[in-house]
Formats: structure tokens, sequence, C-alpha cells
């Protein structure tokens, strides 16, 4: 259609007379002014498609034109009249006029007479050329439609001209026949003794067999080229493209349906609700969460409704044109990616109110939810698009390359995969709402702080927590028993600021325990505990698993919780992420804390200060969503940058700490990582931004060390005499402790900045940066600051001589004084006027500290930042190490260069005389834990298992109780699932031609699970009686059942796979004879563990289920894939796509999840030989022939 023509005045001129004088229709209309509160009145003429106004009839120059091909014209109703100009308005008559451009204002016009304006009406009309435009299209779809019959019809002409010329060579054959025997019957009439009416009956009989043969011939050329045509791979295609656009439609049927639940069950309902008199949310929040949802519903129903119409028409199947309605649509969809973080904040934040949960759960009990929240719903349109891609992919797969369609779908493909691109990332920066959101559905009793939007989700598990008595003791007789296996097995959160221990009830909900919300910032980790009760020692069950969390709140009562794990790996992995978490927190106070006494500057408003940490650049990419630090991720980054990020001193989140170290073989390696680590321990300067160091020194000395010449003091470099005194509370217990699992011993004033105070609002970056008063009353406790290791404890350094030795001491017992001394004079401190009173640093001389802020020399104050900064870096440097020894152990396995360079460096730092006896001894652990051989914790392997079965005759099939087989084949199943390297999930190496060699491990567990599934179907076909066929299969679905209550989800799917197998699935008479029971047991078996929804049931069964677990590995490799297919390792700029890195470590990290924990299974050899033993199962091919041969197949 024609949307705009070009024009210059001479023809505008011209053609606005030629209206006049030979337009179609002529005469004075009203028409609507532009702001719609006037009319005014024009003089008219239609000439053609073009309709000219003049502000008079002798005007000669039209005063504008109309283009009116494609537009609609209708009457309108009058408007309603006031009481005045009811009669006035009674004799005016309406139309419009409506444009199909984008943009453009309805014209509105009115006349006096109902006949002139049913005239102007029917005018317009026909000057729109509307009839023809769909006349045209129609034309169109025909034309399309019979360049398709002309394709098939030249096929089959082409078929039939073969046949013809066999035909014709046929014919002359036969022709040549009858010839002989036209001459034989001539030789049989010259003969007198042949009678002729024999003759004629002969030949009557030679022309029937000739016709019949002819028929014959005919009809099984005919079948043949049938047949040929459909065994050919044209027609293969055509089918699997009809079955692709079949389970299209079965899709797009339930995504509408997920649509009309989400509007009518959510979206009309709180509308609703927010017009109520007390409205438990507002019109724009109901708008934020939804946003244009019904939208996105209205398109897909007419898409749909599109769909089953070309499906109405089978087997003629036109689809490109019903992308073309779709793709113009993409922008509502874009609209909707966009606002989903936002729409998940802020239904986080509403869900705070206490009515708007309560009246939200009733909405999700309703039966169409089938148990989904009101997330889940909003999170399907982020998928549909995905679905739309990969089914492209499988048309174009099997769509020729020359047929018409071909281009079109190409096109399609193309921009739904631009839009896809934003979706991945979008899903990926929501996730950890999302996860927190369902988390805290899951606990009955409600968790306010996971509607905290801050709140980092790190890890969960099941640990078991050894009861205390009122006293804080170990209640008397039960540690170690079984009992307390039983009730004191916990299901824990951990978080980035919060631990949350819960128990799990009927129907997997979780309840909160007493103090089982812990904060981070009040507690002390102790990995390993050494109590003086004799019950505690006692405890021989525990092995060195337990570790012991001392929380001392502000406003309560101190407790203690003692945690046990159920191996060594699980341990470290718990109090590696725990300590973590602590550290994170901590050491951001002790930050802000030592430097705003003399910089105006807190570290928040710093950071904020630092455009580099938001700001887009030419090597670094940022997304809306902020990590546990709330600082933002990182979308794309380059290696650098993600390097400087690592070893930034200011903050460290854990949640990329540990997507770095998941991925950075991708794009760099462990001795660059390494080097990075060792630059920072040098140099600790570096480790801080310039921007960043100006604003912490202020004064020109120390600014001059930012630029390379040589330090004034010797604290400014990383050799110096000694460190500055150290202080030692009054409450020192002699108990090993730490506050931070590498302690920073520096005692900031009195008057702490509350970390709590720094949340993160939605309204955008820079608001989180609150002005907070530098000398806030809410305090820090000061001993969480304290190094509290007695002298008896701690590791003697070589280096140090008797002189050093007795000035620490001295300097302890002179910071012991001061500490009483600011103990009696708290209250007066805390009346006194903030300005005139400066922060007391504890590494201050007693003679300095006054209330006159001049009695605090530079030097000595910008010291002690210097000595933080130090202090921070080694923090840093350890803390990163503790975490890749303790979490990534098979990088040093494999590389013996790369361990040896780690620990020539640990014991540099050993050396390094200004070391802290808390950071000495995490040097000393990290090395210890590098130079132990024994890793496994003395956990079976699958090795041991081989070597453990006897080489004897297994034992059959009924010799083993289901429980047994259902134990043993868990066992086995964890055991190929645990060793798993987690490199294997990157780069889709199990679809590779070399995947053997690059991810043996993965295949290696592909091969067990089909092992597995093929001796369940050996041992189904090997009976030859129907009961005893029924009784195996019986059997074989309680193993399953039994799977599904150890957790054993890929057994599940191994026996339900078996069960669907044509060689089984088709013993009809077998299936007969198994019991209503047993069936109803495998279809919700086969519920569980099916793949409709991205296997939503089973993925809704691992988030409710405690640790031991084995999944299906499947479902993860799916979930790479498509990560992978969607989303490229680097960007265009050579930029690393760390947001995809992301969404790999997330799916890494559930994984290594279920790996750690073990199952308490003894191991049975004769049970697992019968498993493993693969001598007797039989291959698919003979699979069928054995079933064929119990259960032939019955004649039509």
């Amino acid at each position: 259609m024609q949307k705009g023509i070009r024009l210059n005045d001479g023809h505008v001129t011209y053609l606005g007379l030629l209206a006049k004088k030979d337009g179609t229709r002529r005469g004075c209309l009203s028409k609507k002014s532009s702001d719609n509160t006037k009319w005014h009145t024009k003089w008219f003429a239609l000439l053609q498609n073009m309709l000219f106004y003049f502000e008079n009839e002798s005007s000669s120059r039209p005063a504008g034109l109309y283009l009116l091909e494609g537009c609609i014209c209708d009457r309108a109703p009058s408007p309603k009249p006031s009481l005045s100009a009811k009669e006035c308005l009674e004799k005016q008559y309406y139309f419009t006029v409506s444009f199909t451009q984008e943009n453009q204002k309805a014209l509105e016009l009115r006349t006096e007479d109902v006949k002139e304006c049913d005239e102007w009406v029917a005018a317009i009309s026909h000057a729109s050329f509307r009839n023809l435009a769909t006349e045209h299209e129609t034309l169109m779809q025909k034309y399309l439609h019979l360049l398709q019959i002309v394709e098939t019809e030249k096929t089959v002409a082409k078929q039939l001209r073969q046949q013809i010329e066999d035909g014709e060579i046929e014919i002359e054959r036969l022709k040549s026949e009858i010839g002989g025997l036209l001459k034989d019957n001539e030789k049989i009439h010259a003969s007198p003794a042949a009678a002729p009416t024999d003759d004629d009956s002969e030949i009557k009989k030679i022309k029937k067999v000739q016709s019949f043969l002819r028929g014959w011939i005919c009809r099984r050329k005919w079948k043949t080229i049938i047949q040929d045509y459909i065994r050919s791979p044209h027609a293969e295609s055509m089918r699997k493209r009809n079955q692709v656009v079949f389970s299209m439609l079965d899709s797009e049927a339930e995504y509408v349906q997920q649509l009309h639940i989400l509007v009518n069950n959510f979206l009309r309902p709180l509308r609703m609700a927010a017009s109520s008199k007390k409205p438990p949310i507002t019109h724009d929040d109901v708008s934020s969460i939804f946003l244009n949802s019904e939208t996105i519903m209205f398109l897909h129903q007419i898409f749909y409704q599109g769909l089953k119409a070309r499906i109405a028409s089978w087997p003629t199947l036109v689809l490109a044109d019903l992308f073309d309605i779709l793709l113009p649509m993409l922008n509502i969809y874009q609209e909707f990616v966009r606002n989903h973080q936002y729409s998940l904040q802020i239904l986080a934040h509403c869900k705070q109110n206490r009515d708007f949960d309560k009246l939200l759960k009733q909405y999700e009990a309703k039966p169409d939810c089938e148990e989904r929240t009101l997330e889940t719903f909003l999170t399907y349109p982020m998928f549909q698009i995905p679905r739309y891609i990969l089914t492209l992919h499988e048309l174009l797969a099997h769509t020729p390359h020359e047929h018409i369609e071909r281009n079109s779908l190409d096109y399609a493909k193309s921009k739904l995969e631009e839009l896809s691109r934003i979706m991945h990332d979008e899903v990926s920066e929501t996730e950890n709402i999302r996860k927190n959101l369902a988390i805290e559905r899951m606990i009955v009793e409600g968790c306010e702080i996971l509607l905290d939007t801050s709140q980092t989700f790190v890890r969960q598990g099941s640990l078991i927590q050894v009861p205390m008595s009122e006293k804080g003791k170990i209640t008397r007789g039960r540690l170690g028993s079984l009992s307390l296996k039983k009730e004191g097995e916990r299901q824990c959160f951990l978080f980035s600021k919060h631990l949350i221990i819960c128990t799990r009830g009927s129907g997997g909900k979780l309840h909160l325990t007493k103090n089982g919300v812990v904060s981070l910032i009040d507690c002390t980790l102790l990995e390993d505990p050494e109590g003086t009760d004799d019950e505690y020692k006692s405890g021989q069950d525990m092995e060195h698993l337990d570790f012991k969390i001392v929380v001392e709140p502000k406003d309560s009562q101190s407790f203690t919780v003692i945690l046990v794990a159920s191996s060594r790996q699980e341990k470290s992995a718990w109090t590696s992420d725990i300590s973590q978490c602590i550290d994170n927190i901590r050491c951001n106070g002790l930050m802000m804390n030592a430097f705003e006494d003399n910089s105006k500057v807190t570290v928040p408003q710093m950071i904020k200060s630092d455009s580099t940490l938001y700001c887009d650049d030419v090597d670094i990419r940022f997304s809306k969503m902020m990590n546990s630090c709330k600082v933002l991720q990182i979308r794309y980054a380059s290696v650098e940058r993600l390097l400087e990020r690592l070893t930034d001193l200011r903050f460290l989140s854990i949640d990329f700490l540990n997507t770095f170290l998941h991925s950075y073989r991708v794009f760099t390696t462990a001795d660059v990582v390494l080097d990075k680590l060792i630059t920072i321990y040098k140099k600790p300067i570096s480790a801080i931004p310039a921007r960043s160091l100006e604003l912490f020194f202020a004064s020109s000395q120390n600014s001059k060390l930012l630029y390379g010449e040589p330090p004034s003091s010797p604290r400014a470099s990383r050799k110096f005499s000694s460190p500055p005194p150290l202080a030692i509370a009054k409450n020192s217990s002699p108990n090993r402790r730490r506050k931070l699992s590498l302690n920073i011993p520096i005692i900031t004033g009195g008057k702490a900045l509350d970390l709590a105070a720094l949340s993160c609002s939605s309204n955008g970056y820079a608001s989180m940066y609150s002005s907070v008063s530098p000398f806030s009353k809410t305090t820090l406790d000061i001993n969480k600051l304290y190094v509290s290791s007695p002298v008896g404890s701690k590791i003697p350094d070589e280096g140090e001589d008797k002189k050093d030795k007795m000035e620490e001491t001295s300097g302890g017992k002179q910071d012991l004084s001061v500490r009483e001394e600011s103990d009696n004079d708290h209250n007066q401190s805390d009346d006194g006027d903030a300005e005139a009173s400066p922060i007391k640093s504890p590494t201050t001389p007693k003679n300095v500290k006054c209330k006159n802020s001049s009695g605090f020399p530079t030097d000595q104050r910008n010291g002690d930042k210097e000595f933080v900064i130090r202090r921070a870096a080694t923090n840093r440097v350890l803390n990163v190490l503790r975490h890749w020894v303790s979490k990534h152990s098979p990088d040093f396995e494999k590389n013996n260069e790369l361990k040896t360079k780690v620990i020539a460096f640990l014991d540099e730092v050993m050396h390094d005389p200004e070391l802290l006896t808390q950071e000495r001894k995490a040097a000393a652990n990290i090395i210890r834990t590098l130079t132990q051989e024994d890793h496994s914790d003395n956990q079976i392997t699958l090795e041991d298992v081989t070597q453990l079965m006897g080489e004897g005759r297994t034992d059959p099939f009924e010799s083993h109780s289901a429980l047994e087989i259902a134990e043993q084949l868990t066992l086995l199943d964890h055991l190929v699932f645990k060793v798993i390297p987690y490199e294997e999930f990157f780069g889709q190496g199990w679809m590779k031609n070399d995947k053997n060699e690059k991810t043996p491990y993965i295949m290696r567990t592909t091969k067990h699970f089909n092992d597995v599934s093929n001796l369940i179907a050996t041992e189904i076909l090997r009976c030859e009686d129907v009961v005893t066929r029924v009784v195996v299969i019986e059997k074989w679905v309680a193993v399953a059942d039994i799977c599904r209550c150890l957790h054993n989800y890929n057994a599940v799917l191994e026996i339900t796979s078996s069960l669907n197998r044509s060689s089984v699935f088709r013993l009809k008479k077998t299936w007969l004879k198994v019991s209503k029971q047993t069936k109803g047991l495998i279809d919700k078996l086969q519920k569980l563990v099916s793949s409709e929804g991205r296997f939503k049931n089973l993925r809704e069964a691992l988030k409710n289920c405690d640790p031991p677990c084995v999944p299906y590995l499947g479902m993860y490799l799916t979930d790479l894939a498509f990560i992978e297919e969607g989303t490229p390792n680097y960007t265009e700029d050579n930029l690393v796509n760390f947001s995809k890195m992301r969404m790999i470590s997330h799916i890494i990290r559930e994984i290594r999840q279920f790996q750690q924990t073990a199952y308490k299974i003894e191991m049975q050899p004769k049970v697992a030989q019968y498993l493993l033993d693969m001598s007797s199962v039989l291959d698919e091919e003979s699979m069928y022939e054995c079933s064929l041969r119990i259960e032939p197949k019955v004649p039509n």
C-alpha cells in the first residue's frame, strides 16, 4: 500500500484547482481543530484518493491535503450536548476518517444534512481503495497457495511424463508381440484344419490378458512412484516440519493459558483490590508489577487463532505471515523485559504488607495456578521468545532452501535472537530476587530479611545442629547419637548478610528455629572448636566435622550455634563461604571507620565519586542489578577490569568471587590471576584507584605516594620496623577465636558507621549513598575488631627478637589502659560535641589522644590508613587464595608448577615481620591444605566399588529386595555424579566430536544412565512368562518410588525411560496384567521427571528437597546448552561476557551443592555387582527381537 507521495507546490496548486473543478465530491464541511476545542468551516474537494480543503470556496490555493488511500470512514455518534446548545447540536451529523499510518490523528468532520453526510462517507470510502487492498491481500495469499500447487503439479507432471515414456516403450513391445500373434493367426486361418470360431476365442483371451497386464503395469508403476516419494527426503522433511508446527500449536495453547491465568487470577483481581476502600496495593504498583501483560495476552491470542487457522488448511502450512504479525510487536516484549527486574523488586516490597501477602496467597491457592507463584507466571514471557527461536531452528532445518518461506523464517529468527540476548541477561540478573522470594514463600512464618533485594543467596544445604542447654552447654547424652542426626537435621540458607536455620516440616514447608535468623555482622566463626566440656569431647561421631558460630547481638543475649557437616569437603565449603561473608561485612566497616576521621568522604560516598564503578566505558559495561556489596554488577568487561574488581580493596562481592573462580579459565590463566594477587600484596597501594586515594589522603605529603615518589615515612612501604601497637581486649578468651577468617586488628573510634544503614534503594544507584554522619552514635562492637588470641597461642616467627616481643607486650598493656580509660569516659564522650571530639585510634599513643583535633599529627593519622590498606591487601590476597584452594583444589592438583608457586609465595608472606597472628595462621592453613594428600575425606569411590566386587557369578534380580537395589543404585548414581569436575560444564564439550576427550566424566555419567536403563529393559524382556514380567515391572516401579524418597531423581528417570522403550511399551498383554496402583504410580513418577515446561516439576522437587540428592544431569546440560547457544563468550569489542559466566556459575553452584553432600548408605558388593554387570545386557535391536518373540505382532 502506498504510504506517501512526493509533491511540490505547483503540483498541489494544480491538483487543488482540478479538484475544485472536476472533483468527485465538493462542499462545505466543519473540521475539528487540532486542540479538539473548536470547529472551523472549510471548503472540501475530493479528487480520486486526495481530499483537499480550502479556507473558502473562492480560495485558489488549498490549505491542506489528506491522502485517503487505505483509510476508514465511518459515521460517528454526536457528542453529548449541553443544555444551552441542545437544539443546535441536534442538526449536526458527524463522521470520522481514520488513517492507517502511525501517529496520524483521525480527521473529524460534520455536516448539517444527513444525506450529505452519507454521501461524503460513501465517497471517501470509495476513494480509500480499501476493498482493492483487501482483495489484493486475498489474491496474494491465493497466489502463494497456487505457487505451491504449481510446484507440486510440476513434480507430478515430471513423474507422469516418465511414466508415459515407460508406457510407450511397453506399448511398442506389446505391438511387436501382437504383430507376431497376428502373423500366427493368419497362418492358422490359412490352414484348413483350424476352425474359425476357435481362432476368435483365442484372440479375445489374448486381448483380455493384454488389457489386464497393461492395467496391472500402470497401477504398479503409480504405486512405485508414490512409495518412492513417501520414502524420499523431501517427504520426510515435510512430515517433520508439520510435526514441529503441531508441537508449536500445543505449546502456544499452553502459553496462552498461562497468560490467561496471570491476567484473570492476579492482574484483574489486584486492580479491583487497589480500588477498594483500604487498598493493600496501589494502582501504580499493580502497573509496575504487570506492565503490559494484558497486551501480551491479547497479542498471543491473535497469534494462536492464526496458527489454528493455518492448521485447518493442512497440508498447506504457510507460517511466515504469522511471524510477520508478531515481529512488529516485539517492542511490547522489550518493555516487559526491561521492566522485569523492577517488577520483582516492587513485588518484594509489596509483600512486606501483610494484607497484600495474605491476598496474594489466596490468589496463588486457586486450582488454576497449580501451586505456582506469581513470580513464576511473570517469568513465563521471558522464556517464550527463546522457545520461538528453537521452533524456527527446527522449521528451517526441515524447510528446503528453495522453499518460498525460507527467507521470511530466517528474518524472523534473526529478529527474535536479538531480543533473546537481552532476555538472557535479564533472567540472570533477576535470578537472585526470584530465589529469595521462593525461599521466603517456603518458610511458614515468613522472613522479612529475604524481601531485601540486596540480599544475595550464597548456598544452602542440610546440616545437623547440636542442641544447647539454657546455660550454653551441650545437652547431655545427645552428641553423636542417631536421634540427634534425625531430630537435629536443619536446612540452612546462607546469604551475604544472614544465615537462616530452618526445620523441614510435612509437605516440604520450612519452619524457623529459635534464633533461626542469624546476622553475620554479630558472628564469630570457630572452625575447629576446642571446648572443655567432657560431653563435647565424648562426641566420637563428629570426626572434626563440626564448627561453631558464636552470635553476640547488641540488643539481646548472646548464644552459640554448633553445626555438623556430613563430610570434610562440605564443612570446608560452608566455613569458607561463611567466613567470606563475614569478612566482606567487617572489612568494609573497617575501611569506612578507619578513614572517616580525617576524610570528609566516607567509603560509600567515595565509591559513588568513582565513576568507573557504574559508568560504562570502552572496556566495561554494567547491568542494572547490584551485587551483595551494593555495587553495579558487571555485564561485559576486559580481563584487566575483571582482575581490578577481584583485587579492589574497597569491596569484594562473594557472588563475583564465586563466578570469577568458576569461569576464569575461559578468558585467562591461573598464573595471571596469581601474579595479580602477588602484585597486590607487594604493592597494596595499587589496589585502590588514584581518585579514591586522593580522597583518603588529603595532604600533599601522601599524594606523592600516588605518583611513584619515594615514601617519606617507613610506614608507606611493605617492609617496616614494626607494626603499630595492637590492643588486647579485657575479655579475651584462651580459646582460639576469630571474628574474621583473616582478622584485621584495627580498632576504630568508639563511634563507627552502622553498616545496616547502607540499604539499597529502588529509585536508582546513587540513592543508596545516603548522607551518613561520620560521628553517628550507632556503633560496631569494638570487641569484634580486636585480636583476641593470647600470646601463648601465637605461632612464633624466627625473625622476632626479644626486644620486639617486649615492645609488643608493652604496647598491648598501654592500649589496655587506654581501653579502660575510654570505657570510663564513654558517657562523657557521647554527650560531647561531635565535631570537637575526634575519633580515637588505638594505634595512636596515649599522650597524643586529646579532644583537640590538632593533637593528631598528619603523618601519624595517614600512617594508620596506610597500615589499614596493607592489612586489607593481605586479607584480600589470603582470602581469595583460601577460597581458591578450598573450593577449586583440582587447579593445584593438576598443575604442580602453580602449586609450588603458591606455596613459595605463602612462605614469603609468613616471613613478613609485620604479619599478624591470624594472618600467619591463615597462610599456614592454606599451605597445609595444599600439601595434604587426602582430599577424598575417606569416602568410597566408584573404583573402590569395582575392586570390592567379586569375580564370581552375579546373583539374579530375584535374590535382591527392592530396597537394596534402590539404595545401591542411589549410591552408584551419586558416586558417578559427584566426581564430574565443573570445568566440563563450559563450552558444550559433551556435544563436540571429541566429547570423550573433552568431557570424559559427563560421558561416563551418560553411559551409566544408558547402561542401567538397558539393564532394566533386558530384565523385563528376559522373562518368558507374562506373570513373571508383571512381577518384574512392579518391582522396578517400587525401586523407582524408593529412589524418589531417597531424592535420586536420576534413577527415577532411568527406570521410567526404560519402561517407555518401544520394546517394553508394546507389550500390551503384559501391561493389561499390571495393577492400577502400579500404573498410577508410574504416571506420578513420569509426571515428576517430565521434560514439560523445562522440567518444571523436577525443578520444584529439587528446590524443596534436602541434600543428599542426585538430580538428572540432562536438565542442567540443557540449560547450559541454551546459555551457550544464546550468548557468545566475547562481545564484538572483545570484552568478556561476564553476565553469561554468572549464569553458568549459578548452575554450577547448584550442581556442586548436590555433589558435596554424600549418602550414608553402606555398600553391598553383590547388589552393586548386579547393577554394574553389563555382560548379559541386550542391545536395542536384540531387545526388539526378544519383544517380538514373547509377544508377536497381531495381524490386522
